[in-house]
């Protein structure tokens, strides 16, 4: 069974930061692009961001622009979602998908059908 492990969460409160990350096992990341989505409570489940395999094709959520970066370590089977400048909506569950894409350079979105395979989410609260 493919699994996709998120760690990072927690408390924070607001103007700070924190750096998830999504780590996968019994499979390699390299085919395969990775999206966090968030979903807050009484939300739907949105997409945040996305990367390519190669780590070229890169997308955000216009929310998010210029305070999460998100980036990939193959080597490692990692993904990470730097999150900085959080506010009080940044407060969700966080969670990780991967979308198997055919080739090296293909790009990515952040549709949730496009995903296969979630992890089980971690929890992220901006508060004072």
């Amino acid at each position: 069974q493919l699994q996709l492990v998120e760690s990072g969460g927690g408390l924070v409160q607001p103007g700070g930061s924190l750096r998830l990350s999504c780590a996968a096992s019994r499979f390699t990341l390299d085919y395969y692009a990775i999206g966090w989505f968030r979903q807050a409570p009484g939300k739907e489940r949105e997409g945040v961001s996305c990367i390519g395999r190669s780590g070229v094709s890169i997308n955000y959520a216009d929310s998010v622009k210029g305070r999460f970066t998100i980036s990939r370590d193959n080597a490692k089977n990692t993904v990470y979602l730097q999150m900085n400048s959080l506010a009080a909506e940044d407060t969700a569950v966080y969670y990780c998908a991967a979308d198997r894409l055919p080739s090296w350079g293909a790009q990515c979105g952040t549709a949730r059908f496009r995903y296969e395979y979630w992890g089980q989410g971690t929890q992220v609260t901006v508060s004072s």
